[in-house]
């Protein structure tokens, strides 16, 4: 028998950790955080992280457990998830995998084999380099000549995801793209319930630009130049988060400051697009459509239990 897992995602600032908390309590769950920034310390406002007092109690894995300088992406999410999900398992609780980095949800509902290739370290700084002396969409128009799929899934700015594309087509004459969608057919290695909260896209647009003011009322800037003195620089996957390196371009003199408030409301809805397209491509979810359910979160609950009691045998 495969043992549950729960997961929820949806676009950024649809509304995911208030949900996931109703979801933890009702089934007697824990969450681990699929996301991609909330895993470092110091970048609380930023990532949206969630709050002591927002979790209500509910345990919470992956949320502060790295320093920014740290190196984070999908193999060693896969690997901590795993860990989170056996002493969830242990404590004779759920697991709940909530966030919206469909790659890491992917990872661990899969399994993925991270195996296939060696790094090329050589390789690798030969195009660190290339990237810094002609910046990085010269690495991103090679991208998109040999894996034009991922090229429009990993943002120029993300030089390391980049690099790992190109590295892999060097090294096995494949598209990563070709490969991902390969281990994506694989068997789920749960009982799972996959759920995708989304909502209109005119209303998801206006609750990111709202946050996005938010943060800059709950100090956004002041937290990117504390990082900034504590030595963190654009180079390092945390910098490249939305809104830190934005800011920190501001900071660095590159923009004003209402430029990069308007460059990270663009891009997110950019992001929220991005991930909304991702999960189309998923299989068996079930997509959670806020507006359909009059915005009652009770409803919304009740709906997500029943899929999970069918799904998963949970009761609640």
């Amino acid at each position: 028998m495969k043992k549950p897992l729960i997961i929820l995602t949806g676009p950024t600032a649809v509304g995911k950790t208030k949900a996931s908390i109703g979801l933890a309590k009702a089934v007697n769950g824990e969450i681990i955080s699929a996301d991609s920034m909330q895993v470092y310390r110091h970048m609380d406002i930023g990532s949206a992280k969630i709050t002591k007092e927002e979790m209500e109690g509910v345990p919470h894995h992956l949320v502060d457990i790295l320093e920014p300088w740290e190196e984070f992406h999908v193999v060693r999410f896969q690997q901590l998830a795993k860990e989170a999900v056996e002493q969830i398992y242990g404590n004779g609780h759920v697991p709940i995998l909530v966030g919206g980095t469909g790659f890491y949800i992917q990872s661990l509902l899969y399994d993925i084999d991270f195996t296939e290739t060696e790094a090329d370290e050589q390789f690798r700084r030969e195009m660190e380099a290339l990237a810094k002396e002609q910046g990085p969409k010269i690495l991103h128009e090679r991208l998109r000549q040999v894996d034009p799929v991922s090229a429009e899934e990993i943002p120029p700015g993300n030089v390391k995801r980049v690099i790992r594309a190109l590295e892999f087509y060097r090294q096995t004459g494949k598209p990563i793209s070709v490969h991902n969608r390969e281990q994506r057919s694989r068997k789920a290695a749960y009982e799972f319930a996959y759920f995708v909260l989304t909502d209109q896209r005119s209303r998801l647009y206006e609750r990111i630009d709202a946050r996005v003011d938010q943060m800059m009322e709950q100090g956004l800037l002041e937290e990117v130049a504390a990082l900034k003195k504590m030595g963190c620089t654009r180079d390092m996957v945390s910098m490249q988060g939305l809104g830190y390196k934005e800011i920190l371009a501001y900071l660095e003199g590159e923009t004003t400051l209402e430029e990069a408030v308007y460059l990270i409301k663009r891009d997110t809805r950019h992001f929220a697009k991005r991930q909304i397209t991702w999960f189309k491509r998923e299989r068996d979810v079930r997509w959670v459509d806020k507006q359909a359910f009059g915005y009652d979160e009770e409803k919304i609950l009740q709906y997500m239990l029943e899929c999970v009691k069918e799904q998963c045998g949970i009761q609640s």
